[in-house]
């Protein structure tokens, strides 16, 4: 596994195809803690809801900023699917926008469906949740199902893995997934702060309503703990914000988040866009020395002056476009976009200290974890 923090800033969209943050969006946003996460709410609720047929017409819109088509990594734009993208080699198989929906399935790709990550199961397919794209992506069939109810979490001995590294096994219960031991779900790392976001933003949106779900016998209820407020179990809580830590924003949220309030129901994920709320809602005080990344071989990361970070790429097949240095609350420290395409690059940081690193680019989205001195 890697080590990876969040981006925060504001994302200006090319083409004239979106804009950035609205002005003034998060304006009410003023306190910390619970009510911060109130506050939130009261921001993003009351969505346009377009139903969940609609899905399918957002994952295939035309739109050169859409998170849901693979502009990132083979940029290919086929559907970009968290259990089938392959960050280290060519994808096992790949899903064309509008074509190849489920439908039967009985291997991995045969079909693609509208995966609730939260499973819908939990909230007893009710409104608006059912249809809410924040949480409800396109993925493979076949793994979705055997995905089934199951919460996300850290596996410690796969019983099954797709065919991009995805397992499914028991929770390791030691470390910081520590308190639970039965049937997980562990995405790849390049994805694990991406679906963090999604859960902070569903407990966030739907906070009056989390005591109500509770009541269901879905195996996903483990992650929770019927409380409006605190929302997770404690469990739960950890992994999901480790994973925030060890994998910070991406291009692909960024654009995620405005193609969904520009083009389709109106509200934003605001771990997106202040991925440091997070920290200021649950306060959570935890160590980032007992996780690892999943092996990435395309780079190879050093320090090579005070305060300075070197990324040399391994792969000629990729390239390196930008770097992203951010602190453990998630906030950009330093950035540096790689215009020339070199094959090495420095990012500096005014000061010393523990961050995250990202590094995007073709092919591209690796975090690790530096220490500057």
């Amino acid at each position: 596994m890697k080590k990876t923090l969040f981006t925060i800033g504001l994302f200006v969209l090319s083409m004239g195809s979106f804009a950035q943050i609205p002005d003034g969006y998060y304006n009410t946003a003023t306190a910390d803690g619970f009510i911060l996460k109130t506050q939130l709410k009261n921001i993003i609720s009351g969505h346009n809801d377009r139903g969940y047929g609609a899905l399918w017409d957002l994952y295939k819109k035309n739109n050169p900023k859409n998170g849901f088509k693979d502009i990132y990594y083979e940029k290919d734009n086929t559907l970009l699917d968290i259990y089938s993208e392959n960050p280290t080699a060519s994808d096992p198989y790949n899903y064309i926008p509008g074509s190849g929906q489920c439908g039967n399935y009985a291997k991995e790709g045969d079909c693609y469906n509208r995966e609730h990550l939260i499973p819908q199961s939990y909230f007893n397919k009710a409104t608006p949740m059912v249809s809410d794209a924040f949480h409800i992506w396109p993925t493979d069939g076949y793994v979705n199902g055997r995905r089934a109810n199951y919460p996300f979490g850290v596996v410690a001995n796969a019983v099954w893995t797709s065919k991009n590294g995805t397992k499914l096994g028991n929770n390791l219960n030691a470390g910081y997934s520590a308190g639970y031991s039965k049937t997980v779900v562990e995405p790849i790392d390049e994805f694990k702060g991406d679906i963090a976001r999604v859960f902070f933003y569903f407990v966030t949106r739907y906070e009056d309503r989390m005591p109500s779900f509770y009541s269901s016998n879905s195996e996903v209820r483990a992650m929770f703990d019927g409380t409006a407020n605190k929302a997770f179990s404690e469990t739960f809580l950890k992994i999901l914000y480790t994973w925030h830590i060890m994998d910070p924003v991406s291009e692909r949220e960024r654009n995620i988040n405005d193609l969904i309030y520009y083009t389709h129901q109106n509200n934003r994920n605001p771990f997106i866009d202040h991925p440091e709320f997070v920290n200021k809602i649950w306060k959570m005080d935890m160590s980032i020395d007992n996780f690892d990344y999943q092996e990435r071989k395309d780079i190879i990361v050093y320090t090579s002056a005070n305060n300075t970070v070197s990324v040399r790429l391994e792969n000629s097949n990729k390239n390196i476009a930008r770097l992203t240095l951010y602190n453990l609350q998630g906030q950009i420290v330093a950035q540096k976009e790689n215009l020339r395409k070199e094959k090495t690059v420095e990012l500096r940081s005014k000061q010393s200290g523990v961050y995250i690193l990202k590094v995007e680019g073709k092919g591209l989205e690796i975090n690790k974890k530096v220490i500057l001195k």
